[in-house]
């Protein structure tokens, strides 16, 4: 199942996200990797405690709330709140699956994924690679998504982010 999310972000909201992440401190994205991820993953991560990554988080998680594509897709319970990613320079993360299960913070928390999603904060004009490819039943999907658009995807797919040879934004 891979559903297309349009307009989660306004265009409004996006530039706004956008001036957020571009003044900030990233850290190395393994930081969040699975064991077996860690050998794949080559980007960088917004820090989970960081009040950039918190506000915007919860603009996304809002956002979502009152998008009925997305609740009729996702049926949530919970919502982990967004990891957002930078790539550049050649950026990539190979192939891989995400985490089962995923702990909050300091909460001790713990919280199942069974879906994945990715939100575009640039558009696929502004950046050189970055395409997001999904495994499934079918084949290998390509998704390279307007700014402010979403795909959702089962966590359990193999994919993967080509190289980036221009910068590319993202929460997922």
């Amino acid at each position: 199942m891979l559903v297309q999310i349009p307009d989660v972000l306004t265009p409004d909201q996006v530039a706004a996200a956008r001036r957020l992440l571009e003044s900030v401190s990233w850290i190395d994205g393994r930081v969040t990797a699975g064991h077996q991820s860690t050998i794949v993953k080559d980007n960088l991560q917004l820090p989970e405690d960081s009040p950039v990554a918190r506000e915007l988080g919860d603009t996304i998680l809002s956002a979502l709330q009152r998008n009925p594509l997305f609740v009729a897709a996702a049926l949530p319970l919970r919502v982990f709140p967004p990891l957002f990613n930078r790539y550049e320079g050649g950026g990539s993360f190979g192939n891989h699956v995400d985490n089962a299960i995923r702990s909050y913070g300091s909460t001790g928390l713990r919280i199942r994924t069974d879906l994945s999603a990715t939100l575009f904060f640039s558009g696929p004009q502004e950046y050189d690679g970055g395409e997001l490819l999904i495994d499934d039943t079918y084949g290998v999907h390509t998704v390279k998504l307007p700014a402010g658009h979403m795909i959702l995807y089962p966590s359990t797919s193999l994919h993967r982010v080509t190289g980036v040879t221009r910068c590319r934004l993202v929460e997922g």
